[in-house]
């Protein structure tokens, strides 16, 4: 194992003082655990180049909340210089249109009248279809003008009453059409306006509900602020302990709001509630109401607030002072009091 440079040395105090493994940081940084390792030992030649030695400290600083500018100022001679090194750059997969080939612009202007060609060619077969058609409706016209020897006055006289009733059923069946469509949509506006109504009806019946349920909290929380105490038993070190009385509820809240944190919330017996990374802007609720003890271990306090039973509690510590806070809650229910 290679020795530890003063950098390696003063990062890695300050990793395990906030409670933080490689695995850890590996996590909140996204730097793969070998290369933080080599930050810590000096061994830079694990790194793909310089670049990225100088790009990965600043990380881990940021991780474990040290200051970049001073930290780089403070061991220049640990790390590299990167005034001679550029970053990698990545290949575009776009081609130019000068990098197309030239012999497919003529195939690909030939495309762009296929559409047009297919269009005329369309209208000329139609009309050619057309021009049969009735060059066959005159030609069987003059055969059966040339057969016939008695006047055609009554069967043009059925043909008109054919052609005639024809039309009437096609308006009776029109106008039955009609009425059931206009039956159908009849329908339709009566069923849409049945569930426009039963929608509105349910909508107010939720808000209802809804206003009630936050009444009832509301007035559980007046009822129970009027009475709940959370006062310091004791403080020594990084850890202090809190006293819960007066409230037949113990919900704890946990939110980190500037950086990713350890936080590990357990109960007097050493059963874990949770043991992991509370991410940035996001919030972990705990009901312990049944516990007569909670421990809530977070490894980097800045950013951090508590809720008790809704309402906010300041941490026991200065968190720019004591990066690492444990708090201990100690809880009486007041039907025990």
């Amino acid at each position: 194992m290679l020795a530890l440079t003063e950098l390696g040395q003063r990062l890695r105090q300050e990793r395990e003082s906030k409670g933080l493994s490689l695995e850890d940081l590996q996590k909140l940084t996204k730097i793969q655990k070998r290369y933080l390792l080599g930050i810590e030992e000096g061994n830079y030649e694990v790194m793909p180049g310089k670049f990225y030695v100088r790009a990965f400290i600043k990380q881990y600083c940021e991780a474990i909340g040290l200051d970049t500018d001073a930290i780089f100022e403070e061991y220049k001679s640990d790390i590299p210089s990167t005034q001679t090194e550029d970053m990698p750059q990545q290949l575009s997969r776009v081609r130019s249109r000068k990098e197309i080939p030239q012999h497919t612009k003529g195939v690909s202007k030939a495309y762009d009248y296929l559409p047009t060609v297919l269009v005329v060619a369309g209208v000329v077969v139609v009309g050619i279809i057309i021009w049969v058609i009735a060059q066959n409706i005159v030609s069987d016209k003059n055969k059966e003008q040339a057969n016939q020897e008695a006047p055609h006055s009554e069967v043009q006289q059925s043909n008109t009453q054919e052609e005639t009733n024809e039309t009437t059923a096609k308006n009776d069946n029109s106008k039955s059409e009609d009425e059931q469509s206009a039956a159908d949509k009849k329908e339709q506006e009566k069923e849409k306006a049945e569930k426009e109504k039963a929608a509105k009806e349910k909508a107010a019946k939720e808000k209802a509900e809804k206003e009630k349920a936050e009444k009832e909290k509301a007035e559980k929380e007046r009822k129970d602020s009027g009475k709940q105490e959370y006062k310091e038993v004791q403080k020594t070190g990084r850890s202090a302990t809190y006293a819960l009385s007066g409230t037949d509820a113990f919900n704890l809240e946990v939110t980190s709001t500037q950086a990713d944190t350890w936080l590990d919330v357990k109960n007097g017996k050493g059963n874990a509630f949770f043991s992991s990374i509370l991410k940035k802007g996001e919030t972990k609720e705990f009901d312990l109401t049944k516990e007569t003890e909670a421990r809530v271990n977070i490894g980097y306090s800045p950013g951090v607030e508590l809720k008790v039973n809704g309402k906010a509690v300041d941490l026991p510590f200065d968190s720019s002072k004591q990066v690492r806070q444990v708090v201990t809650i100690q809880y009486q229910p007041a039907e025990a009091q």
